[in-house]
């Protein structure tokens, strides 16, 4: 598996600004969660969802071609990182600075 984080860069204020995938070998995504401004997280996953978050139909491009949009900032993370943001997906979620987002 390989895990990422997209920060997308925006003034919508109804879209998620962090996207969080688990993605399998083929780069199709298997969990995803998506973190809204005030906190608040959508999430998918092959078994249950909670908010308008739906897994991906096409394989998720590299991180260099999603950067290359400056709106994204790509990266990938460990594991271990997104099973945190996982298991936190029900209610809100901070950022590395303890500032919820």
């Amino acid at each position: 598996m390989t895990y990422i984080r997209v920060r997308w860069i925006h003034e919508f204020p109804n879209d998620p600004v962090i996207l969080y995938s688990e993605l399998d070998s083929e780069r199709m995504e298997t969990r995803k969660v998506e973190v809204y401004d005030d906190g608040h997280c959508g999430f998918a996953s092959t078994t249950e969802c909670g908010g308008d978050t739906i897994l991906g139909e096409l394989p998720i491009p590299a991180l260099s071609e999603i950067a290359e949009d400056s709106q994204f900032e790509p990266e990938e993370i460990l594991q271990v990182e997104f099973e945190k943001i996982w298991e936190q997906r029900h209610g809100k979620v901070e950022n590395g600075s303890g500032r919820t987002l």
